[in-house]
Order: structure tokens, then C-alpha cells, then sequence
């Protein structure tokens, strides 16, 4: 067992970079928690490993006493064997090593340094990666467990939880990916490494990757509004009144923008000049949308945006998906009311509209209201949407009750 642990002992300390002394250290209170019951039935007990011979030894601390004494306590004659000059009251430590100590001992000092490799792989982990946190790194799809993916990035594994997965993108083991750092959790059994690509910073960085302008500071990302796998606004501005942000965004040809759309699965990207008035910063936002007006309501924190009725569903964009993407970016409620030929205006907020779009889906699907709410926010606003739908798409949003979307699917699919 001496040699043989002291070759672990001596390997450990060469390839994986761990000291003697902590490893023996880890060794010695393993050992000592494994096989106490079996050492000695004192309440003070010591093991120690000779970090040189690979020696394993127990002691117990024991109390000197003249007769009678207890399972902390050592009779003064029998003292005196090891300890000539040994007085009553003292305390010794007395070895009580078992003969079957070298087998227990050899099992426990294996699991014992394979969780100080583990530990000590975790440290590594948390140093090697904290200061890339909401950095994209690269790495290799391994395995899938529980709908999650499972990434090598060569010196930790990661994972990317379904949430943080793009809507309807594929991986196959041995594929390549790029995914945004969230955050290194070493405390955790499982891979230490938490990944996303569908959050808003992972776009963030793709563009400071890509254009060179917003690397350098000239132009500035000022927010992100994104339905992960189908729509992404962003809205920038410049530093340099000669450079224009969306021009420098898009690049030569469109090329910087479709680098980006490309990585993101053909999620289409909306480039939104910003501006300080609000009321610019919409029209701009609602583009391809030709706006008639904006009306500030700053007691509500609300946008009126009058539009003509052909320009109204340009505005609220498939499945309203334009309008939502608008005021997530822009951090406004906005109400698109139709204005034709000096008619009175008829009020079309979203709000209101999703509203009614919700009651008549939970009527025709026979749902609750708050599973309907649920549906039409996430884009099936219709009964076709809701029929055309993807079965494991619709049991994905987050609260829906799974029974009454099943039973609504089996009733229209008789």
C-alpha cells in the first residue's frame, strides 16, 4: 500500500498540479472519518500519512490515569512501556494502528483522491473560466441529457439548459457551437460550465465579434430585443457623427449581418437606428412601418402610434410578433391605432388586441383563459397557428398546463 500510494501520490503531484502536503492532508481526514469504528474507540483520534515513506499510522490521545480507566484513558503501567518518564494526568498519543488498517485504508485513500481530483479539476475550472463569464466560447456537442446539451469545451464540460437553446435548432453529437458563458457554477455535481444562445448578450457579442466599429467603441450597442430562433431588434447609435451605426453594422454587402444571422440560424436581425427622442426611436423601431404619428402618454409610460389600415399589419408584424419586439426594445407600451382619411380613430392596442385574441382561442379550444394567454403570447394566436403548431413546441412554454393542450390537440385532430 506505502508504494503504491506514494506513486499516486507522486503522479497527481506532477500531471494534475496538486501539492503533496493538501493531498495528504484530504488523505489523512478520509481515512481517519472511513475507519474510525474500526481504529480505536477514543474520542480524539489522529491519522497520519509520512508524505516520504507512504506510511499509514492512527493515535489516539490518550489521558494517564492510575486504574480503571475509560476508552479515553491509558492505565500509568501500561504508559510507561512507551513512555518511561510519563506522570499521572498526562497525555499521550498511542498508536492503535489495526492490523487490517492497510486494506481499509488503501480503499478509502482511492475515493479520497478521486474527490480531491475533483475539487481540485472544479478549482481549475472556476480559474481557467471565471473572467470569460458573458464571453462566447466554442466548444464540441458531446451528449444530450433530459433535453439539455451537453458541450467539451477541452479543459471543462458545459451545459446548455433547453431554455437557453435557439427554438427548433438542431445539434448533433460532434458539431461545433458557439455559446455565451452565464456563468461557472463548481458547486454543482454536473458539468461547471452554464452556456446560452438564447439570451440577448449572446447576440450582444456576436456583433462586437463581427463589427469592428462596436469592438473599438465607435458604435454603440443601445439595446437588444429578441424572441430567440425568429426575431431580433437592435438599436445603435454612433460616436462619430461620420460613421453610421447601421450602415457599419450591416457591413459591405450585407456580409457582417448575414455572419450573424447565419450563427444565429436565419433568425432575422432588425438594425434600429437609436434616438434620444422617444418618439424618433419608435418610428425608427417599428420600421418596415410607416408611421403617421406618435402621441407620449407619460403618465401610462404608453406610445400612441397612428398608422394608415395598410400600414397597420406591417406594424404589428406576424402574430404581432413586430409590435412586442418595438416596445421590448424601446421599454414603452405602444398602441397601434388605425387613422384613415380623417376617420375616428378606432383604438387597435396590443394589449387589448391579445386580450381578445386570447378569450376567442380558450372559447374555440375549450382551454382556461390563462392557458390561452399563454399561447397567444408566444405566437399561436389562431386555431391554425395553435393546429400547425409543433406538439413539443407548445409543451415547452413555461406554465402552460401540458393536459389541456394535449386534450385540445386530440379533439382537433379527430
Amino acid at each position: 500500500m506505502a508504494n503504491e500510494l506514494l506513486t499516486i501520490l507522486e503522479y497527481i503531484e506532477q500531471e494534475r498540479g496538486i501539492s503533496r502536503e493538501s493531498l495528504v492532508r484530504a488523505l489523512e481526514s478520509a481515512i481517519l472519518t472511513a475507519s474510525r469504528k474500526s481504529i480505536h474507540p477514543a474520542s480524539e483520534l489522529k491519522v497520519k500519512i509520512d508524505p516520504a515513506t507512504g506510511q499509514i499510522q492512527a493515535w489516539a490521545m490518550l489521558e494517564v490515569v492510575e486504574s480503571n480507566p475509560t476508552c479515553d484513558q491509558l492505565v500509568i503501567e501500561r504508559a510507561r512501556e512507551r513512555f518511561p518518564d510519563v506522570k499521572l494526568g498526562d497525555v499521550v498519543e498511542w498508536e492503535v494502528t489495526p492490523r487490517n488498517f492497510g486494506r481499509i485504508a488503501a480503499q478509502t485513500a482511492r475515493q479520497a483522491i478521486i474527490q480531491q481530483l475533483r475539487k481540485a479539476e472544479k478549482e481549475n475550472v472556476q480559474e481557467e473560466f471565471a473572467d470569460r463569464v458573458g464571453q462566447i466560447i466554442n466548444g464540441t456537442v458531446r451528449r444530450f441529457e433530459a433535453g439539455n446539451v451537453i458541450i467539451d469545451f477541452q479543459k471543462a464540460e458545459g451545459i446548455m439548459p433547453s431554455k437557453e437553446k435557439i427554438h427548433d435548432e438542431q445539434y448533433m453529437p460532434g458539431d461545433r457551437i458557439n455559446a455565451l458563458l452565464l456563468k461557472v457554477d463548481i458547486n454543482t455535481s454536473g458539468p461547471s460550465l452554464i452556456v446560452s444562445r438564447a439570451c440577448r448578450e449572446f447576440v450582444e457579442k456576436l456583433f462586437e465579434r463581427e463589427v469592428a466599429e462596436i469592438h473599438d467603441g465607435v458604435v454603440k450597442i443601445m439595446g437588444v430585443a429578441r424572441e430567440p430562433g425568429k426575431r431580433t431588434k437592435v438599436a445603435v447609435m454612433s460616436t462619430d457623427p461620420r460613421v453610421d451605426p447601421v450602415g457599419a453594422c450591416v457591413g459591405m454587402r450585407g456580409q457582417r449581418v448575414r455572419n450573424i444571422t447565419d450563427e444565429l440560424g436565419n433568425e432575422r436581425v432588425d438594425i434600429v437606428p437609436y434616438d434620444e427622442d422617444i418618439r424618433k426611436y419608435a418610428v425608427n423601431a417599428l420600421l418596415p412601418a410607416k408611421v403617421q404619428s406618435v402621441e407620449v402618454d407619460e403618465e401610462k409610460h404608453e406610445l400612441i402610434v397612428r398608422v394608415t389600415e395598410e400600414q397597420s399589419k406591417l406594424a404589428f408584424g406576424k402574430k404581432a410578433q413586430n409590435v412586442r419586439l418595438c416596445s421590448k426594445l424601446i421599454g414603452w407600451n405602444i398602441s397601434i391605432r388605425n387613422e384613415d382619411d380623417g376617420a375616428e380613430p378606432k383604438n387597435n392596442s396590443i394589449a387589448e388586441q391579445l386580450r381578445t385574441a386570447a378569450r376567442n382561442l380558450a372559447a374555440e379550444l375549450n382551454v382556461s383563459e390563462k392557458t390561452a394567454r399563454l399561447l397567444v403570447n408566444n405566437g399561436y394566436v389562431t386555431v391554425d397557428d395553435f393546429k400547425a403548431a409543433d406538439l413539443d413546441s407548445l409543451l415547452d412554454i413555461e406554465g402552460i398546463d401540458q393536459d389541456e393542450v394535449n386534450v385540445a390537440r386530440n379533439l382537433l385532430d379527430d
